[in-house]
């Protein structure tokens, strides 16, 4: 099958009229500014169907599309990489993804991504999400665990990123912040973007994309709160930079302040006490509530025991479950 451009729309709100249309794309899209540029000059972007420069200033109510062309100089390649799937059938697939696998190719993993093993599953995958996204509802950093959508046809894609799009589907993440909120109940409403000093990373920026994070402390250590959070959008690292922005970085992660102490709960390099634990949402054909659950990871249910000051990490029972991390009135 010829690879297909991604093609999304974007509505230009109240708060975007004026911006320039590079930058108004580049966070839109989640690209660099010189990618947003590129593809404004080479025709990929139009603003109510009609093709503006750079320097357009966008306006309330105008809509931006954009197409992004398929990568030509790699292949994704099917490989024998063993999964665990959660939940199957004719539309939809859930993986429980483990900690340090890349969900797509990129520049510098271009094998032994969630991609790639989908592919060498062998059978149906929606083509909506782009080469070398194909399936893929939504995305899970590489060093967070869980549960994480895919769709087996284009149909079940567009009825999930609708969905998506109204936040009708539920993702809850358990997560260990260093320090202590100032309260039990925390919403963080803060735009992200790419950091403009440091393109790998996110920051809150004003001119950024809505960002809303829902915080629940679920329990308070000597050292460390385990939290649950509610994501109301889906930002590229919005949990990780939400809490970064209020001083309670996850434990673990290196990029945003919060991997100096892993050692003090015994966490592997390169890993943060992120887990995408609990999944809801409307099945694409039927409409019925799928809801599935993961278990933390042996090594985050390590690193939870050495933060409660448990003798010994959890066996028999499921702490989140005990924690009241699975009511929905919490």
């Amino acid at each position: 099958m010829t690879p297909q451009p991604t093609v999304r729309s974007f509505p230009v709100e109240e708060r975007d009229a004026e911006s320039r249309l590079d930058l108004f794309v580049a966070h839109s899209a989640d690209i660099s500014r010189t990618q947003a540029a590129t593809l404004i000059a080479n025709g990929h972007v139009t603003v109510d169907d009609r093709r503006e420069k750079a320097s357009y200033r966008v306006q309330t109510g105008e809509h931006v599309r954009v197409e992004t062309p398929p990568p030509t100089s790699r292949e994704v390649l099917s490989e024998a990489i063993e999964l665990n799937v959660v939940f199957e059938d004719d539309d939809v697939l859930v993986i429980d993804k483990p900690a340090g696998m890349v969900v797509h190719p990129a520049p510098g993993h271009w094998s032994g991504t969630l991609v790639n093993a989908l592919k060498g599953r062998g059978g149906p995958l929606a083509a909506g999400g782009g080469a070398g996204r194909e399936g893929l509802v939504h995305r899970l950093d590489k060093d967070t665990s869980g549960l994480l959508l895919v769709a087996k046809t284009d149909r079940a894609h567009r009825s999930l990123g609708a969905a998506l799009s109204a936040r009708r589907i539920i993702r809850r993440y358990a997560v260990l912040c260093w320090g202590h909120l100032d309260q039990d109940r925390l919403t963080v409403d803060r735009p992200i973007a790419r950091n403009p000093r440091d393109r790998k990373r996110m920051a809150i920026v004003s001119t950024g994309r809505t960002a809303r994070t829902d915080f629940v402390r679920l329990a308070r250590f000597d050292a460390a709160d385990f939290l649950r959070a509610h994501l109301h959008t889906g930002r590229t690292h919005q949990i990780r930079v939400h809490l970064a922005s209020v001083g309670h970085p996850v434990v673990g992660d290196d990029t945003y302040g919060g991997g100096g102490a892993r050692r003090l709960v015994a966490l592997p390099p390169r890993r943060q006490f992120l887990h995408a634990a609990w999944l809801i949402f409307p099945h694409p054909v039927t409409g019925i509530p799928v809801e599935l659950r993961s278990p933390l990871p042996a090594d985050l249910n390590r690193a939870l025991a050495l933060a409660a000051g448990w003798s010994e990490p959890p066996s028999l029972w499921d702490p989140l479950d005990d924690f009241g991390f699975y009511r929905l009135d919490t």
